[in-house]
């Protein structure tokens, strides 16, 4: 009986450190975290072992923003290992549904929500009634999607896709873009004179003024019933077609190339190729059939 008291509690803890890292996102992009506290003694902790001086890969006001994705992604490694450890230990239960969904809605909800305000609003000259309602609309989306696929789906569901864009995948589109910067700023400030530099002066403020409408769409995809896949499962359960593993293969080769610049190019094509292709389907495949019966 200790043992399975013991076993049981490992989802749990599972889902509170997702919970954990969503709100370390929010406390290190608000610059509140322990290390901000104690700047002033400690010279900044992990931001220190990261760097501050100005130049190669600090340019990007400090690391805050880096560091509040980076939590956002480890948020969701324990939400993909919370469902699997309850699975493995038969220890499913609703308790651990709404736990899940409670802490997803911080992880993957309010923490990508307030980050893309930091992240934005000093940045660009957009209204911050704007921005502020598209935040909103993002944390409230994510809450919305949350509850739906509680009563929609049961324990026997396969998982194989998703009706409408999983809050995990939303949130890690968002958190992408501070990864990217990192790697925008390093480009800007070592490739002097090149066309690397011109291009990466280009996209920074680029990538700026584009994310809040991402982020917007984002949310809407949330709510929406477009249907995706479940990439996990088919890429490491179950059989897999030819085009699941071209499109790893490319995916790693494109992070062996660009490396940060990769994840939110990754993430966006998982977001927007299926409703492209729902488009696709059923405005230009329907009047291209029509066309042809006429």
């Amino acid at each position: 009986m200790k043992k399975r008291k013991l076993v049981a509690v490992l989802p749990t803890l599972l889902t509170l450190g997702n919970a954990a890292c969503g709100f370390g996102a929010i406390t290190y992009a608000a610059k509140v975290a322990p290390e901000f506290m104690g700047q002033a003694t400690n010279g900044g902790g992990l931001t220190r072992m990261l760097g501050t001086a100005p130049g190669l890969f600090n340019s990007f006001d400090n690391q805050h923003l880096f560091i509040a994705a980076m939590l956002i992604f480890i948020a969701m490694l324990f939400d993909a290992l919370d469902g699997s450890a309850a699975r493995w230990t038969n220890q499913t239960s609703e308790f651990g549904a709404q736990l899940d969904s409670l802490c997803d809605a911080i992880s993957f909800g309010v923490a990508p929500a307030f980050l893309m305000l930091q992240m934005v609003q000093f940045r660009t000259e957009y209204h911050p009634r704007l921005l502020w309602v598209i935040a909103l609309l993002f944390a409230v989306c994510t809450i919305l999607r949350l509850a739906r696929f509680n009563v929609e789906t049961d324990e026997d569901d396969t998982h194989e896709g998703f009706s409408g864009l999983p809050s995990p995948a939303a949130a890690g589109a968002v958190a992408a873009f501070p990864i990217a910067m990192r790697g925008l700023y390093k480009l800007a400030d070592t490739e002097t004179g090149s066309l690397t530099q011109s291009i990466a002066q280009w996209l920074i403020p680029a990538v700026e003024w584009s994310l809040p409408w991402i982020t917007f769409a984002l949310a809407a995809l949330m709510v929406s019933r477009i249907q995706y896949p479940h990439v996990f499962n088919q890429l490491f359960t179950g059989r897999r077609s030819r085009r699941h593993v071209l499109q790893l293969v490319f995916s790693m080769a494109l992070i062996f190339l660009v490396r940060e610049l990769a994840v939110p190019v990754l993430f966006c094509y998982f977001a927007f190729s299926s409703p492209i292709r729902a488009f696709w389907e059923e405005v230009v495949s329907r009047r291209l059939y029509k066309s042809r019966q006429v």
